[in-house]
């Protein structure tokens, strides 16, 4: 939260940094080699030549040693490595180089417990992907065993590469000259660059608002190239910088033009340390590339065969770990803001939207919660204990819930009267990041001067199980928990809060909170002119349209094993010498500085952007304790690969944009491919204000991605959706929709909890021979089977959008079940009125749908099935859908339901172990043909209640009451 206002407090860090030369005095330390100066210069690096090779049942391994004088550019040449090569599985080959001595930092499996290689001998000789080398100067490649004359999908070769050196490619960028392409291995400084086909499609590397969209920017057709940097990073969503998480996996999409097909393969470096990874394409080259600049850490690589987009995906989801079992009710309604000034304020909010029939699923707090701004306490005036448990307890009549923030800072104690158990206990515990002295590091966050939780401590799970334990016994009665400030956030720089000279009494935040005088919440979406309409953000005053173009804004873009550093002499932990793209310049700016010490011995610089994953995976196990068998809700900020198996995400600190609309699409899609599917953005915008138009269309948009909730800034308007009416239509419109949907919500979540399986697709996921599919991000894919297309500019009743297929699917609205004409343009032109968002159903589908969408979940949950089904040329559907209770942890009772359709006829065949209890009432099927059928039977009885429409070729049959849990058959003739 508010990554906004530390921007002016500490611009400072935005300079770059002057790097101090370390003092270098000796000619060897173990099996690094050190010079008296660094070179920051590459060209000199003499690369590695490979030795000792040893076949091994599952691969090989072999010696890297360093094959010339070092060149110590922006470290200490590592001059021993190991180069260990397995072929894991059918799909996974991993290639890992690290420091013989196993001093480098690496992720110990402890944070994340990566998939074991299968160990099949034969993995060898029939994997689909292959490694092949040179040994001097040591390089590789990765080819396809299928296609080992095609161009490589990972070449390290310099005859690959375009000659050094360049200039800088990005011209404002003097680290983008490209000096030379020699594996480098230093201390602090890693290098590993491999071609690409010219202009080819990435996807992933992030966390990203990208201005290039979903589809990375390779520096070709006007583009700059990429610079994504790898360092978590507090700071309100700008655009082309890093941001709250990292993760280092790209999927790549090529396309042949000579057969017209396109195969997807993905490449994962598992790294916590700080890098770049650059795309680019230096003039006149014939190919692209992909260079890693890492900071730490060791050249652990993992490739993925694919071929097909969804296959790269779930493959990476089986080494990382799936995802988490979603609650049925976290697909609800959410709703949130910073400043419910009290609890009745919020009982307020639950009560309005009752009274405008906005379904409202799952209430949330912000800070206000709080007490003094401390974590696990709830303000005594304001909110107090019992206040907030009688709430809470009203919801739970309501079959509602109720999450409350937990920032990840918690309170120093301020003197010797100051009572505050989670501090004390922590201490008592021996649960706090320190300074390398082994004192306590003391940063600033909102309640003043805070400690960091330590997860490498021995106790920290524990301590954070019975703080939240204790909390909920207190009165605040979650249901689940939203983690903010994860990077892990700070206000000052280094550990400010330290030495007896410093006042821990002072409490106050070094800027002014929003709303309040001196910073004011002034702006607007783009097309609304607040100095000449006033604060309403309404679409029409007095009868007049608000909306101007010429208060159409343009975004400004910002920017383009071992102990690892901390057990290593000669090393700079807080300005390493290779500066990264950090977005706040020092590595020491708005967060815990990379000096801080962890249990262990590691060194915050080495692990920085592992302290939200491991808050993750502590509060959800947390959770798990505190309320056995139930499934943990989490949205968190910061992420790491397999935040996943934890907790969903939400996309940070967005604008009242138009252009946040639209970004907010690419940041779904990412995490898709990210394996962390319960993901989307703060509805309506978070900073600034919204207005009426903005937030009717993002309420759509939202109903159609998997986390949905409304949230935005102290000091802004109000923009609940029962604010205005147009917003409340919109918005009862799109939930009932989406509340229909939730049985294929809920079977997508299913699959991707089992086989990783994205929830969201970008349309070229499912169509891969498209190419004008590949750079689409303003449409997206629910499913295979929803296509959805939403209004992303103001002022406009209509909306362009593309029907994959090329004419040979065919498109059906989901409102009017009207076929669309795609055979004229591939470019088709849709009514879009506000309170209206273009859906279309492919063919082939077979959806089960809620057949009465209630206020709540649970509600619509106990009212009848129906079933949607869209018949192809053929007549052919098919469609499943998994039901348990939706709420304990599996392995549970389940059953999953199989819809089967040819012409004339309908299956329906249950498998599993868990009672349906709601029938299913009514089939619609689309697609029959145009001739009116006979009669209609079910199980070889004519049913009486069924309509046909000639001209949309539609059979709807009602009052069935077909039992889900037996098989049964639907026919007509």
């Amino acid at each position: 939260m508010l990554a906004t206002l530390l921007a002016a407090v500490l611009s400072v860090g935005r300079i770059a940094s002057a790097h101090e030369q370390p003092s270098l005095g000796r000619a060897l330390i173990g099996d690094v080699l050190v010079d008296d100066t660094l070179s920051r210069n590459v060209s000199a690096c003499p690369g590695y030549t490979l030795s000792a090779l040893h076949e091994t049942k599952t691969g090989l391994t072999a010696k890297l040693n360093l094959a010339g004088p070092a060149c110590n550019a922006f470290g200490h040449d590592v001059a021993n490595l190991t180069l260990e090569v397995t072929y894991d599985t059918q799909t996974r080959l991993h290639v890992n180089i690290y420091d013989t001595a196993k001093s480098q930092f690496s992720i110990p499996s402890s944070v994340i417990e990566l998939d074991k290689a299968s160990g099949k001998a034969s993995l060898k000789h029939s994997s689909d992907l292959v490694f092949n080398y040179e040994p001097s100067p040591f390089a590789f490649w990765i080819t396809r065993r299928s296609e080992p004359h095609a161009l490589p999908l990972f070449d390290t070769r310099a005859s690959s590469l375009p000659p050094t050196p360049i200039a800088p490619v990005i011209p404002a960028d003097n680290s983008t000259a490209l000096d030379g392409f020699p594996l480098v291995f230093e201390d602090q400084y890693l290098q590993l660059t491999s071609a690409l086909p010219l202009g080819t499609n990435i996807y992933g590397l992030g966390e990203v608002v990208a201005s290039s969209g979903f589809r990375r920017d390779v520096g070709i057709n006007g583009g700059k190239g990429t610079i994504q940097t790898m360092w978590a990073r507090d700071i309100a969503d700008p655009v082309d910088e890093n941001v709250y998480g990292s993760h280092p996996i790209y999927l790549e999409h090529r396309f042949n033009e000579t057969t017209n097909r396109s195969q997807s393969h993905g490449v994962f470096h598992f790294s916590a340390a700080g890098s770049d990874t650059l795309l680019l394409t230096p003039p006149s080259s014939p190919v692209s590339l992909v260079q890693y600049r890492a900071i730490g850490g060791t050249l652990d690589f993992y490739f993925f065969s694919g071929p097909s987009p969804q296959k790269v995906v779930e493959q990476y989801g089986a080494l990382v770990g799936l995802p988490t079992w979603q609650p049925y009710w976290g697909f609800g309604f959410h709703l949130c803001r910073w400043g419910y000034t009290d609890v009745n304020d919020t009982r307020a909010q639950v009560a309005a939207m009752r009274a405008a029939g906005v379904p409202l699923e799952t209430m949330w707090n912000d800070i206000d919660v709080y007490h003094a701004f401390r974590d696990f306490t709830t303000d005594p005036v304001s909110f107090p204990a019992e206040e907030v448990r009688n709430f809470i307890r009203e919801l739970a009549a309501n079959n509602q819930h109720y999450i409350p923030i937990v920032d990840a800072a918690v309170a120093h104690q301020v003197n010797g009267t100051d009572v505050y158990d989670p501090y004390t206990k922590g201490v008592e515990l021996d649960v706090w990041i320190k300074n390398p002295d082994g004192s306590q590091y003391v940063g600033q966050v909102w309640p003043g001067y805070t400690v960091f939780p330590d997860w490498f401590a021995e106790h920290s799970t524990e301590f954070w199980t019975e703080a939240l334990k204790n909390w909920s016994d207190l009165g605040v009665e979650f249901s689940g928990i939203w983690l903010d400030m994860n990077e892990p956030s700070s206000f000052c720089v280094g550990s400010c809060g330290s030495g007896a000279h410093v006042d821990l009494t002072n409490t106050s935040t070094p800027f002014i909170l929003p709303g309040k005088p001196g910073n004011l919440v002034t702006e607007f979406p783009e097309g609304y002119d607040a100095t000449k309409w006033g604060f309403s953000g309404n679409m029409t005053i007095n009868g007049t349209s608000t909306f101007s173009n010429e208060t159409t804004a343009k975004l400004e873009l910002r920017g383009l094993g071992g102990l690892g550093a901390a057990g290593q002499k000669d090393v700079d932990l807080n300005d390493p010498p290779y500066a990264i793209h950090n977005g706040d310049g020092p590595l020491n700016v708005k967060t815990v500085a990379p000096n801080a010490t962890h249990a262990g011995g590691f060194a915050e610089l080495d692990v920085h952007n592992l302290w939200g994953l491991m808050e993750e995976k502590a509060t959800h196990l947390a959770l798990l304790s505190i309320q056995p068998k139930k499934r943990p809700f989490l949205i968190s900020r910061s992420t790491f690969p397999s935040t996943g198996r934890w907790s969903g995400h939400w996309l940070g600190d967005n604008f009242s944009k138009w252009a946040y609309m639209h970004y907010n699409i690419q940041g779904v899609l990412q995490f898709q491919l990210f394996q962390v599917p319960m993901v989307g953005a703060d509805t309506c915008g978070f900073n600034d204000n919204t207005d009426e138009e903005l937030c009717a269309r993002w309420m759509q948009l939202s109903a159609f991605l998997p986390f949905y909730r409304n949230h935005n800034v102290l000091g802004a308007i109000s923009q609940e959706p029962y604010r205005w009416e147009s917003v409340a239509n919109a918005s009862r419109t799109a939930i009932a929709i989406r509340y229909s949907l939730l049985p294929y919500w809920y079977t997508l979540f299913a699959n991707a909890s089992l086989h990783g399986t994205p929830t969201v697709n970008a349309l070229f996921f499912e169509f891969p021979d498209e190419p004008e599919l590949f750079g689409i991000d303003q449409q997206f894919l629910i499913g295979k089977d929803i296509l959805v297309t939403p209004v992303l500019t103001p002022n406009v009743s209509s909306v362009t959008g593309i029907f994959p297929g090329r004419g040979r699917t065919t498109w059906r609205d989901w409102y009017t079940h009207e076929v669309v004409d795609t055979s004229a343009s591939s470019q088709v032109s849709l009514e879009a009125p506000l309170g209206h968002i273009p859906v279309h159903v492919r063919d082939g589908a077979a959806l089960l749908l809620h057949a009465e969408p209630g206020y709540t979940t649970t509600e619509t949950r106990a009212g009848p099935y129906a079933l949607l089904v869209t018949q192809d040329a053929s007549g052919h559907a098919f469609g499943s859908a998994y039901v348990d209770d939706g709420e304990t942890v599996p392995p549970t009772p389940s059953t999953t339901i199989q819809f089967t359709a040819r012409k004339g006829a309908l299956r329906v065949s249950p498998h599993g172990n868990f009672r349906i209890a709601q029938k299913l009432e009514t089939v619609t099927v689309l697609g029959v043909g145009s001739k009116k059928p006979r009669e209609v039977k079910l199980n070889g009885k004519t049913v009486q209640h069924w309509e046909f429409d000639e001209r949309l070729e539609r059979l709807v049959v009602q009052q069935l009451g077909i039992d889900l849990n037996k098989e049964a058959s639907l026919t007509w003739e």
